[in-house]
């Protein structure tokens, strides 16, 4: 048989992913704040974008007039016309209202002495501008009136490096000693703590280490107790000999503290020589301790998780899903401006950079309302689902998977898995991530309806908080009791939930409980 070339046409259909549906499909699973830095990129970028800005949007410039302040009064006047009438007095008049020369009110301001001395010509400055020069100059720092600064009279937070550089220069005197102590405290954590290795800085600052550990001697001193250690254990100890209670039982369980750690209490007892009394107070004290001294100065503030989702009780008795319209970028593609500059254009590369440009920014501004629609979509599947949690808490938590939501809104699973990704929920109940509606499935041991994974967590955690000091409960109590419930579960798969929630066996728990108890 001869091989020869040969055309032929044929018709089939594939998938293709193009760019912008890729670009469409990461929009989908970015959260808020990577979709708003993405936004903000493109509208750089393009000159056919536009942000919608909402109406009474925080820093507008207000019309002259409108709910200023300044209004007019009974009498006519607004309050900087009655400040300028009550200043406009010539310096002779005020002097003699107050009875005496204004130098003698204002010893240190320069304006009051030219008043004095010029008359008429101070009083003709201060009806031009109150607050310029004159008797206004003395409302200023040092008589200067144009550097009159009023945010410098709001008080800073105070953070740790301020508070400890205030300490130090009443404990050190050298100069020297105090460059040093200024560089340790620059190198403190946010808790306090030193993280240097301290044969290193004094070989770096050419001194001994003798006087590198006099000078952080005297710093640890300083307050609050506990900053500059190295360690926990120094942290702890820095404490305890501020409250004089560092005795050698206390000496030893900070050396033995790893005991502590791992609950062996018995052994902290045969290494501290005490009985279960003292140790039990002992721990006690070392609980009352801070471990992060520093952490109480220029805390960083922290952002709030802000919901993409908000959802509230409807008046019907069901619910309202909304979308958070802060979250949700809003952009218009200015046609009038792409009209005005087409027509301009003359060079190739122009036309094709314009054309370019509004064909990303009308599929961006499509891209943004599908997205929108998604999220919309499933959340409201998701909270017809999760009626019960909504209405009456974690235990009534069903179990849901991805195929459950994506047949119900005919989506496909991957489109589900996308949207609820770093996306957030706010509700009656609390902010909850949408991947946290989704959990496995436990079956019931009656044959009922089967349970979700973290309602029996939670059912858990509720049955070992609630076990008295003298009857934990094991892991196999636990099984009787949820099977008690109608939850068909193992023993390996409560210890599984219970390190999942990170709490300790019986036997810790246990010698816990003991300790604390007096």
């Amino acid at each position: 048989m001869a091989l020869s070339p040969k055309l032929e046409i044929r018709q089939g259909q594939s998938l293709i992913m193009t760019p912008q549906l890729m670009q469409a499909i990461k929009l989908l699973q970015m959260s808020s704040l990577d979709l708003t830095s993405y936004v903000e990129a493109e509208m750089e970028r393009n000159p056919l974008l536009e942000r919608v800005e909402g109406e009474g949007q925080p820093g507008d410039p207000a019309e002259p007039g409108a709910g200023d302040p300044a209004t007019t009064e009974a009498g006519g006047e607004s309050d900087g016309e009655w400040i300028r009438s009550e200043l406009s007095d010539s310096a002779q008049e005020i002097a003699g209202r107050l009875d005496t020369d204004l130098a003698n009110v204002y010893p240190d301001d320069p304006g009051t002495r030219t008043a004095q001395e010029n008359g008429g010509a101070a009083g003709e400055a201060l009806q031009r501008d109150p607050f310029q020069g004159g008797l206004g100059a003395s409302r200023g720092s040092g008589g200067g009136g144009e550097d009159y600064n009023l945010e410098a009279f709001v008080a800073s937070e105070m953070t740790l490096q301020q508070h400890l550089a205030d300490q130090m220069v009443l404990v050190l005197t050298d100069t020297v000693d105090r460059l040093i102590a200024r560089t340790l405290i620059d190198n403190l954590d946010e808790a306090g703590y030193l993280r240097l290795e301290l044969d290193d800085t004094a070989a770096q600052m050419g001194i001994e280490r003798a006087r590198l550990d006099g000078i952080l001697a005297a710093l640890q001193k300083l307050e609050p107790s506990g900053v500059f250690a190295t360690s926990l254990a120094e942290c702890l100890k820095l404490q305890l000999i501020d409250r004089n209670r560092y005795d050698p039982a206390m000496a030893r369980l900070i050396e033995n503290i790893d005991l502590l750690a791992r609950h062996d209490y018995a052994g902290l007892r045969a290494a501290c020589a005490v009985d279960d009394e003292d140790l039990a107070e002992m721990i006690a004290e070392l609980r009352a301790l801070d471990p992060k001294p520093g952490s109480a100065f220029g805390a960083t503030l922290i952002q709030p998780v802000v919901p993409d989702v908000q959802v509230r009780p409807a008046r019907d008795g069901g619910w309202s899903v909304e979308l958070n319209s802060d979250t949700l970028p809003r952009v218009l593609v200015n046609q009038t401006y792409y009209a005005t500059v087409s027509r301009q254009a003359r060079a190739e590369e122009e036309k094709t950079f314009l054309s370019d440009c509004l064909q990303t920014a009308n599929w961006l501004a499509k891209s943004l309302d599908q997205r929108a629609r998604t999220i919309l979509k499933v959340s409201s599947e998701i909270v017809r689902q999760q009626d019960a949690f909504l209405t009456k808490g974690v235990e009534h938590l069903r179990p849901l998977n991805l195929r459950t939501i994506a047949d119900a809104i005919s989506m496909h699973e991957s489109t589900v898995s996308r949207v609820t990704s770093n996306k957030y929920m706010a509700t009656p109940r609390g902010i909850f991530e949408l991947k946290y509606f989704f959990s496995a499935s436990i079956p019931a041991s009656g044959g009922g309806d089967a349970h979700s994974a973290e309602a029996v967590r939670h059912r858990i955690r509720a049955l070992i908080d609630a076990e008295a000091p003298d009857a934990v409960l094991s892991d196999d109590t636990i099984v009787k009791v949820l099977q008690g419930d109608g939850v068909d579960i193992a023993r390996r798969t409560v210890a599984k939930y219970r390190e999942s929630l990170r709490i300790p066996s019986s036997v810790q728990r246990r010698r816990e409980k003991r300790a604390r108890t007096p």
